[in-house]
């Protein structure tokens, strides 16, 4: 360890300073150069003395130069062949396994317009214009019917995400709000709800959202089916079932149990009960920091939790008992007191495994995606449209917490998903395991290769 900290350490609450301007990063190497010499005339390369100046270096500066996208157009062309004097024997090749037969969709294009839709939360509607203003005549409806069968080709990968998930030993979960239209048997302004998991390997996580019409604990219950370890969440009362499960250990959220206070502290800003209890938050947070800075291991991280939070969650727990009885019940002060002590145990079973985390942020930043692509596309049309949300979006999720680049993935996957028959093909296209079928160009069959620096060994075929 780099440094000690102090139990007594504590952020402060600042004012306002000025930001300073980020420093511009510098543009990538491996984009083309269009390299354009602005030399001085050859009548000024002579000294007065009657000597030829001689180069001695030279200055360089860089701009970015946009391209529109470019389009261009796949030809399969088959040969026909007959024998001229039986006028029959007529033979021609095969089509090659296309991702969308009979559609002017390559993988390319569908995954172009996933990556639009669901990453930068265009809507449909917003596409069909981008292509008609480059005179391509693209409806919307068209490009519905492409997710809508692309998703059902790639459900098998969401259910082996689920497998991934539910046979390791720690979960986070949360969900949100959407608006579907066209549920049977239920009104068109009614919530239905995304629920998100993300688990598995915790070197190569995985994330699946769900989507249910309703916020029934039971959705939860039948996802996590034969689950044992740990889950995360907040104190969503459809959780509870963990409560009569032996198997399930139940992980509350330090940020929730902040939050009022917080909320309160913004309104105080400089002393009262709020900030008091901000500054425990603080010094738990400090270790968290502390350990996330100084790259410690997840034992190691146990280690310091161990030495240094005790402490300050018994100093803490002593003065929200001590402030329970003096601040009203319906006051939001109040409020957060209650909810701390009444989920105390699940606040600070964290301290039990180095690999836990103290809050729920990461599942929660996991949902920020769809909520800012909720207020473009405003609701999905149809089930069958959540259902292919709920799809994109675990697999666009699993991609960025692997550091896989979502666009190109989906290229590599769409190219390779038809020729899956089995379990083992399709885990095979998972994001987090790198692996794609690769065409070997020396014969006809198709082999895996595995690819351990994705995307950049991959062909460039996108």
């Amino acid at each position: 360890m780099k440094e000690e900290i102090s139990d007594a350490e504590e952020i402060e609450v600042k004012g306002h300073t000025r930001k300073k301007h980020p420093v511009r990063k510098p543009i990538p190497a491996d984009l083309p150069r269009e390299v354009i010499v602005h030399d001085i005339p050859e009548s000024e390369k002579s000294c007065e003395c009657g000597s030829k100046l001689v180069k001695i270096g030279e200055e360089i500066s860089e701009q970015v130069k946009y391209i529109p996208a470019q389009l261009s157009v796949i030809q399969h062309v088959r040969p026909k062949y007959a024998c001229k004097p039986c006028q029959e024997n007529v033979k021609i090749a095969a089509m090659p396994t296309l991702l969308l037969p009979k559609s002017i969709a390559t993988p390319e294009l569908v995954a172009h317009i996933i990556i639009s839709k669901y990453m930068d939360h265009l809507p449909l509607y917003r596409q069909e214009a981008i292509w008609h203003r480059i005179g391509i005549d693209m409806p919307r409806s068209s490009l519905c019917g492409w997710i809508l069968k692309v998703a059902e080709l790639c459900k098998p990968l969401i259910k082996l995400l689920r497998q991934e998930i539910i046979k390791h030993d720690y979960i986070q979960a949360d969900e949100t709000t959407l608006q579907v239209l066209n549920e049977a048997g239920r009104a068109d302004t009614t919530k239905s709800y995304m629920w998100v998991y993300k688990g598995g390997d915790i070197a190569q996580p995985s994330v699946v959202f769900d989507y249910q019409e309703t916020r029934g604990g039971y959705h939860a219950q039948t996802f996590l089916k034969s689950f044992k370890g740990y889950l995360q969440t907040d104190a969503y009362s459809g959780y509870n079932f963990t409560d009569h499960n032996n198997d399930i250990t139940a992980l509350g959220c330090m940020a929730h149990a902040r939050r009022p206070f917080a909320e309160l502290a913004k309104i105080t800003k400089k002393t009262g009960l709020a900030l008091d209890a901000i500054k425990y938050f603080q010094r738990l947070y400090t270790i968290e920091k502390y350990a996330r800075e100084n790259n410690l291991t997840h034992h190691e991280r146990y280690e310091l939790r161990q030495q240094k939070a005790p402490p300050i969650l018994d100093e803490f727990k002593t003065w929200l008992e001590t402030h329970l009885t003096k601040v009203p019940k319906q006051h939001k002060l109040g409020q957060g007191i209650q909810y701390a002590l009444k989920h105390w145990n699940e606040l600070t079973n964290y301290l039990k495994d180095g690999r836990l985390e103290i809050d729920n942020n990461f599942v929660e930043n996991l949902i920020r995606p769809l909520a800012l692509g909720r207020k473009n596309w405003l609701f999905a049309g149809s089930p069958s449209g959540a259902k292919a949300a709920a799809i994109f979006y675990s697999l666009i999720a699993t991609c960025q917490l692997n550091k896989i680049e979502p666009y190109q993935y989906f290229c590599k996957m769409l190219h390779q998903i038809r020729l899956c028959k089995t379990g083992e093909d399709f885990s095979r296209l998972l994001p987090q395991y790198r692996v794609l079928l690769i065409p070997d160009v020396s014969s006809s069959n198709w082999k895996p290769i595995l690819i351990y620096l994705f995307p950049k060994l991959l062909p460039s075929s996108c």
